[in-house]
């Protein structure tokens, strides 16, 4: 559900990665605690503010993004209804589409350098016991990454089944997919042991500045 960065820079993108995060936490706590709908409707005005500002092409993938939780959101709306609670499942809906909506608009105007660094720097401390910040940041980078080269991948699979059959793909695309995500896992497997690896630091040496 998380996009990549923007191509162009926006005013977001001269904000330091800290803040945005640090922000995007805070503002995740306080939706978590407004129980009130109209607290929940003016946290979604502020995302789709924040969206709308990064101009018309940031707003289309936006709304791509959001594709994917459609059936959350209709689940919960369903749930609640059958409880006799619309208002709560209204909601509850509104808070998952907020939430999803922020955390993109920081992914959009963050590069993933950025965040890799800022996760390095947050995992720092885990050098005292052996083990490399890299490693943290990198798989946080590798996730991030590859959440849209999923989706893409498994949409030019099916867009190839559609081309050679007249029946829906349904289930039939997940194994090629599966095996082209495997293939992918193991060049970038060798692409890390040609950059020397990614081999945790042994316990002590960040007292010796290594």
């Amino acid at each position: 559900m998380l996009s990549l960065a923007l191509p162009r820079r926006s005013w977001a993108h001269r904000l330091p990665a800290s803040a945005k995060f640090a922000t995007l936490a805070l503002l995740m706590v306080a939706l978590m605690q407004i129980g009130a709908l109209a607290g929940q409707i003016a946290g979604f005005a502020l995302a789709l503010a924040l969206t709308l500002s990064l101009g018309l092409t940031a707003a289309r993938i936006a709304l791509r993004a959001l594709r994917p939780i459609v059936w959350i959101v209709a689940v919960i709306l369903l749930w609640q209804l059958w409880l006799g609670e619309l208002r709560q499942g209204i909601t509850f809906a509104i808070r998952v589409v907020t939430m999803v909506a922020l955390a993109n608009f920081v992914t959009l105007t963050t590069p993933l350098p950025e965040i890799i660094a800022l996760v390095e720097r947050l995992a720092a401390p885990l050098a005292r016991i052996g083990i490399a910040p890299r490693l943290p940041a990198l798989a946080v980078g590798l996730v991030l990454r590859f959440i849209p080269e999923v989706r893409a991948r498994y949409a030019v699979i099916g867009e190839a089944w559609r081309a050679r059959s007249a029946r829906r793909p349904g289930t039939r695309i997940i194994a090629p997919l599966a095996f082209s995500l495997l293939d992918d896992a193991d060049h970038l497997a060798e692409a890390l042991k040609a950059r020397g690896g990614i081999a945790p630091l042994p316990i002590g040496s960040e007292r010796h500045g290594t």
